[in-house]
């Protein structure tokens, strides 16, 4: 096997293994992942989104996240309510109970992101990021990574 196929089957299965842990860990909170980021966009955005802003920041789903914040709002996670000045637009805000969901999305993600401090050094998570910021920097999926991390 050639080094870069290698890659990128490590890259598959270390996002399969990542996965699964995050399931695990949310499994508690009865969340899925897809609903789990969607509440940390808007809990991390720190101000009420609109759809297309939620659309903008995930990296788990690719295509229209109507469905997706859909199945957030009928949980109660989120409500609606409208943009001031502008009448059309849809703002998504936490409830109450999505602000408990968030907390319990920020705890798993701590011990996620634990996990994967014990396995690799800084070093190896910064040699990483650089490698896999290569990969993603002008596509989709960057620009999602781009927004949350320079909020």
């Amino acid at each position: 096997m050639e080094p870069v196929e290698e890659l990128r089957y490590l890259i598959l299965g270390a996002q399969r293994e990542g996965a699964r842990a995050f399931a695990e860990l949310l499994k508690p909170s009865g969340l899925t992942a897809a609903q789990a980021e969607v509440l940390a966009a808007v809990r991390d955005a720190d101000r009420s989104l609109t759809v297309r802003e939620i659309g903008e920041r995930l990296v788990c789903e690719g295509g229209s996240p109507s469905r997706l914040v859909a199945s957030v709002v009928a949980a109660g996670l989120l409500e609606r309510g409208e943009r001031d000045g502008d009448r059309r637009a849809i703002e998504l805000t936490l409830t109450p109970a999505g602000a408990r969901a968030a907390r319990a999305v920020t705890e798993a993600e701590r011990q996620l992101h634990a996990g994967l401090a014990t396995v690799l050094t800084q070093r190896e998570i910064a040699a990483a990021v650089a490698g896999l910021r290569k990969l993603v920097d002008e596509r989709r999926s960057g620009a999602a990574i781009a927004l949350r991390r320079d909020r």
